[in-house]
């Protein structure tokens, strides 16, 4: 990592923070990119006291000037991009049925899949000068669907298909990873999920559980499997069957998915 340029979005708190500290321990100059000026430069203080290199760009990556804008500050900076980690997201938890106004949909989508995009687009250039990688911080629900979650699976399926695109059609110029998370706990997500009012459902009715995964264990696997060159890592590791289990026990996994979802609700 020592010497290479890395941007990381949503990088004001969680895994975002959380990858950009470690790093920024570990020689790389790092970019943060997210919403909140004064938040992104605590972190950079932090990083630059120990040693580190970063860079705060505030960003509102639903805005595509200001991924490009991103973009041009970087190589400003540091000259090259050798890694855009894609960390910015936006959840929600409700039964689709019980929805009053869809139009946050429009929300979600802008954010984890037009943002993404946007910077895909404007990063690509300096990507494949540098040979560089795209990380893609998703969530099983790429894969398959979630109950309570239709507008933020449908938005991570999407994302999903438009980096697997763009690895078919650049064919190893640069190069991808996907990692696969399940609950985190540690993180603002479900707080500032969407619940069916269309407001944020804060701190409200949805607990952890002994299945949720503390925030530096996963970022330090995150880590790991960039640097041994995988193209995905599922955190948990039993994440990986969920392909198999939906092709073969449909039913019961829809069921299982049910179950814990309602238990989260209690």
């Amino acid at each position: 990592m020592t010497g290479s340029t890395i941007i990381i979005t949503g990088a004001s708190s969680g895994i975002g923070e959380s990858l950009a500290k470690k790093l920024g321990l570990k020689g790389a100059n790092v970019v943060l990119a997210a919403r909140s000026l004064e938040k992104l430069e605590q972190i950079c203080n932090n990083i630059k006291k120990s040693g580190g290199s970063a860079l705060a760009v505030p960003t509102d990556i639903t805005q595509e000037n200001d991924c490009k804008n991103l973009i041009n500050l970087t190589i400003q900076n540091f000259h090259t991009i050798d890694m855009l980690i894609l960390n910015a997201g936006v959840s929600m938890w409700a039964p689709f049925e019980e929805i009053e106004d869809i139009s946050f949909f429009n929300d979600i989508m802008n954010v984890n899949y037009m943002g993404s995009v946007y910077c895909v687009h404007a990063a690509l250039p300096e990507l494949k000068k540098s040979k560089g990688k795209i990380v893609s911080i998703t969530t099983a629900q790429a894969i398959i669907g979630f109950a309570h979650h239709a507008g933020y699976s449908a938005s991570k399926h999407a994302l999903h298909g438009f980096l697997e695109t763009l690895d078919m059609e650049l064919e190893g110029a640069i190069s991808f990873m996907n990692a696969y998370l399940g609950w985190i706990k540690g993180t603002s997500l479900r707080q500032n999920a969407y619940g069916a009012d269309g407001g944020k459902i804060g701190q409200a009715g949805h607990s952890h559980d002994h299945n949720t995964i503390e925030l530096n264990p996963c970022t330090d696997k995150i880590i790991q499997a960039i640097q041994s060159g995988k193209k995905t890592v599922f955190i948990p590791g039993k994440l990986r069957f969920i392909s198999i289990l939906n092709m073969l026990m449909k039913k019961w996994l829809h069921k299982k998915i049910l179950n814990t979802v309602r238990a989260h609700d209690s």
